[in-house]
């Protein structure tokens, strides 16, 4: 190890995603993994504001 090597710019770990990060350093493979873990987040994410909104929905019509 070098005394440097903390400037050496590494890979994000696998299978966690930042928002903003280079890409350029990601291979074609990586890129694809990366768009398809990103679409089964934004599924995930739709389908607990579906949730809310059903709760929410719920429960404004108790109190109507």
């Amino acid at each position: 190890m070098g005394v440097f090597d903390e400037d050496i710019p590494k890979k994000p770990e696998a299978g966690k995603i930042t928002v903003g990060e280079d890409l350029a350093r990601l291979s074609e493979d990586e890129l694809s993994e990366r768009i398809t873990a990103l679409q089964e987040e934004i599924n995930r994410t739709r389908q607990e504001l579906e949730q809310r909104s059903t709760i929410r929905d719920a429960a404004n019509s108790v109190f109507r």
